[in-house]
């Protein structure tokens, strides 16, 4: 199992290449990503899977950024800020193998995994209505810019 990254790189050198962006939507909202067609959220917690094995940093900012330029599935819902990333995790770990841990339901199918090889079904899960788990209850300890500058610091080139 892949080591949860903190903060920084870890003793032996090994850097995140994957992310989880824990994400709040208030309200049922419709979104229309590309060739996925129009698809309805309904208002709760989802949590997204990416990976970027480089420019990590710029990566997670743009998806901070909430900007309007449409690259990646998941700027369709944060872009139009639909959504806000409420905490970020990352992993040393492959994108299939951390999606593949989590319990979520599958809401739009490709979804940020039309070039999965292990058919994850969809790089975004629906987690319910309660908080997850994984985001601390303490929104002073949830990491959004800092987990940017946690990569920054990783010697990771951005």
């Amino acid at each position: 199992m892949g080591e949860q990254i903190s903060e920084t790189m870890d003793d032996t050198g090994v850097r995140p290449v994957t992310y989880r962006l824990y994400i709040r939507v208030p309200c049922r909202v419709a979104i229309d990503p590309g060739r996925l067609g129009r698809h309805v959220l309904v208002r709760g917690w989802y949590v997204y899977t990416g990976s970027a094995r480089r420019n990590m940093a710029a990566r997670l900012r743009h998806h901070l950024a909430g900007n309007d330029t449409r690259r990646w599935h998941i700027d369709w819902l944060l872009g139009a800020g639909l959504g806000q990333v409420m905490h970020i995790r990352l992993d040393t770990e492959s994108e299939c193998t951390v999606n593949g841990r989590i319990e979520g339901r599958v809401v739009i199918p490709r979804f940020g995994a039309t070039d999965c090889r292990r058919r994850c079904g969809s790089h975004l899960l629906w987690l319910g209505t309660r908080r997850p788990r994984a985001v601390p209850r303490d929104p002073g300890r949830r990491r959004t810019h800092s987990a940017v500058a946690a990569v920054e610091r990783s010697g990771r080139p951005a």
